[in-house]
């Protein structure tokens, strides 16, 4: 008999990886939550120009703006599809890092979901979230020399005090150990407020 789902959890990769690069992520955020988590990677459309079996969400060197509302029209297509097989938008968290995080951040600020993680991710410029925004983790390397560590600033900047916490970390462009426990508390403490 199959255990029913407290919520999904998806997972959004960088430029230049593919679907299965934070899978082992997702898979150990699923079993060392309290909840009962349905995991999910989603993979880029384009294919990566220089990165064999990688992919990516848009063009970004020289960065292909233009394509954003179109590659985030899709994205948001996907996580609707997503969502009608039994898990509703309410019970899904959205995690992207660096090109996924801002692609999570500007698909799942606008959709009515149980919240959003960026890991290392930018806003696209533009941008505008909605005032109300599901809640945001933003976590960032203070020593990232790919997404510079203020993007998590400006980030912020955009958002709603109160629906988001910035978690900056000792690193570089990453993901490290030790977030995977406040990640872990984010997403059961909004999956909680269901």
């Amino acid at each position: 008999m199959l255990m029913p789902m407290d919520g999904r959890l998806v997972l959004l990769h960088g430029w230049g990886a593919n679907g299965d690069d934070l899978k082992p992520l997702g898979d150990q955020l699923a079993r060392e939550s309290s909840k009962t988590l349905d995991v999910v990677c989603l993979e880029a459309p384009e294919l990566h120009p220089d990165q064999p079996g990688g992919r990516q969400w848009y063009g970004l060197f020289p960065a292909q703006w233009n394509a954003v509302p179109e590659a985030v029209d899709l994205l948001k297509a996907q996580l609707q599809d997503q969502c009608r097989s039994g898990i509703g938008m309410k019970q899904t968290v959205v995690f992207g890092f660096s090109q996924g995080g801002a692609m999570a951040l500007d698909c799942g600020c606008s959709l009515p979901i149980a919240g959003v993680i960026s890991c290392s991710g930018y806003p696209h410029p533009n941008w505008a979230p909605p005032a109300q925004h599901p809640p945001v983790l933003l976590m960032h390397g203070d020593e990232d020399p790919v997404v510079p560590f203020q993007a998590m600033q400006a980030i912020a900047s955009q958002l709603q005090s109160d629906r988001c916490h910035t978690l900056p970390f000792k690193n570089g462009h990453t993901i490290p150990e030790e977030m995977v426990q406040p990640m872990l508390m984010f997403i059961e403490r909004v999956l909680e407020r269901l």
